[in-house]
């Protein structure tokens, strides 16, 4: 990674939910887990400056830190003192309880805005059965 130029043009932007009951740090965790997910955080990406996450967001440094520096020690961030923060080359994948974590807060999440939508759960489910039929079908 040392030497290497960021792999996407496009500077990752961070964006809070202050509904969501979701600790700040944690809602950055989960959107770089996400961007590496969805595939626009790739390995050797650049991320902002701890600094300019807390400026542009109005929160405390303290907070941004505390979400890069866990994602450091799970190895999927890497920190290089004056050059700045990457995406890990390492392929790290989230133990099976963080995975199970995050899919309740997701579900968390869609559940309470559909309800908040005036959505009833059987009105989303059936809208899921139909878009995947093979949904309710063991593998």
């Amino acid at each position: 990674m040392r030497g290497q130029k960021p792999i996407s043009p496009v500077p990752f932007r961070f964006q809070l939910d202050p509904q969501s009951g979701v600790p700040v740090y944690r809602q950055l965790i989960d959107q770089i887990q996400g961007g590496l997910a969805t595939g626009s955080l790739a390995p050797g990406h650049q991320l902002p400056t701890v600094r300019q996450v807390a400026v542009d967001l109005a929160i405390n440094l303290n907070t941004v830190l505390r979400a890069y520096r866990e994602l450091e020690i799970r190895g999927v961030l890497e920190t290089q003192q004056g050059t700045g923060t990457f995406i890990s080359h390492r392929q790290v994948r989230p133990d099976d309880s963080e995975r199970e974590r995050q899919l309740e807060q997701l579900v968390g999440e869609f559940v309470a805005r559909a309800g908040a939508a005036g959505f009833t759960l059987q009105e989303v489910a059936q809208v899921l059965f139909d878009r995947y039929p093979t949904l309710g079908k063991r593998r």
